[in-house]
């Protein structure tokens, strides 16, 4: 094979690489929720929630006292009142900047994929884990994780957004770190808390980090066609 045809090769990989990881999670979120239709807590599920607490204690999470309030604040992080304030605050910015298609794409994006995820929950309707005590007051159903999918819509999809303006790779990649991060805490702390399964985490996190990257997709095309203004340098 030439240097071309390699080239060219390894640019059509690229190109389908996103879709082809879409693929691979909406997989993993149907054989998860497979295993979730079957009623019982998946073994998995159990032997992680209870490595979180004090095997002669259940009402007892490992660590030290003040770790308790730590997650309390990182799993705030996901809450609807932050992810909303934040949605708010950069869609409010692009409008500012005339970048109004943008920000209404962006809006779009969280407020369907939130409105999805509740949909999902009804269909499962999974009730929350009873394996330990439970640390914060929850009322809603437990498949999948709001928390962890919404904050996986709301950070990977303004992690990738921000990314599209920085010509540096290693800021880019900076930035989705910094964005994958940030879902990856909010969705360990639901298991530390006691309020999902594992399973509803991993669910959470491949329902909303393919949703993100499916709006990701639609996003760069509209740019392209200029339906939607393209990212500042």
């Amino acid at each position: 094979m030439s240097t071309a045809e390699s080239q060219n090769a390894a640019r059509h990989l690229k190109s389908w690489a996103p879709t082809l990881f879409v693929a691979v999670l909406l997989f993993g979120f149907a054989f998860i929720a497979l295993e979730v239709t079957e009623g019982e807590p998946i073994a998995f599920d159990r032997w992680l929630m209870l490595a979180f607490r004090h095997a002669s204690d259940l009402s007892r999470p490992i660590g030290p006292p003040w770790f308790l309030d730590v997650v309390r604040d990182i799993t705030a992080l996901g809450s609807t009142a932050v992810l909303a304030l934040l949605v708010m605050v950069v869609t409010t910015f692009l409008f500012a900047i005339g970048k109004r298609h943008a920000g209404l794409f962006v809006l779009t994006t969280v407020l369907s994929g939130a409105i999805l995820n509740t949909l999902l929950k009804l269909a499962f309707a999974r009730a929350r884990p009873d394996l330990v005590a439970q640390l914060t007051q929850v009322s809603t159903l437990s498949f999948p994780s709001g928390h962890a999918a919404i904050s996986a819509v709301c950070y990977l999809t303004l992690g990738l957004m921000l990314a599209q303006t920085q010509a540096s790779r290693s800021v880019r990649i900076h930035l989705i770190t910094t964005a994958a991060i940030l879902t990856l805490l909010v969705g360990v702390s639901r298991i530390y808390l006691g309020v999902h399964y594992p399973s509803d985490v991993l669910a959470g996190w491949c329902f909303g980090t393919s949703w993100a990257l499916i709006c990701q997709m639609l996003m760069s095309y509209f740019q392209r066609t200029g339906m939607i203004e393209q990212p500042s340098d």
